[in-house]
């Protein structure tokens, strides 16, 4: 996948307002969505996890994405709980910066067998 699919909706032209969207890894709930974005080649969301992780927040490139459903309001992801648990810890001073997406393209840009 190169860096502009990963950070590009794949699942549809015009995604809504994903925020409050109820998020499902490839294995279970992770949590909501707590903002979206929909730049061009520089799409993201960015997940509250509640108590899953510790009250965390992660940010996951739109790519990652595989459906949207609006009647449920479930954004779906093709990742693991693990694999999202171990990516970069998501900075909020810094996730607009381009070197910050470029760690995040870095780790999720890998093979599953190399996410760790």
């Amino acid at each position: 996948m190169s860096v502009v699919e990963l950070w590009t909706f794949n699942v549809v032209t015009n995604p809504p307002d994903l925020t409050g969207y109820k998020v499902e890894a490839r294995d279970g709930d992770i949590g909501k969505v707590d903002e979206a974005t929909h730049e061009a080649g520089g799409s993201f969301v960015v997940v509250d996890t509640g108590p899953w992780i510790f009250g965390k927040k992660v940010m996951l490139p739109a790519g990652v994405i595989q459906d949207v459903d609006p009647d449920t309001e479930t954004v779906f992801v093709g990742l693991t709980k693990d694999e999202i648990k171990n990516a970069p810890e998501f900075d909020e001073k810094r996730y607009r910066e381009q070197s910050y997406r470029s760690e995040l393209a870095d780790y999720y840009g890998r093979r599953p067998s190399e996410r760790a």
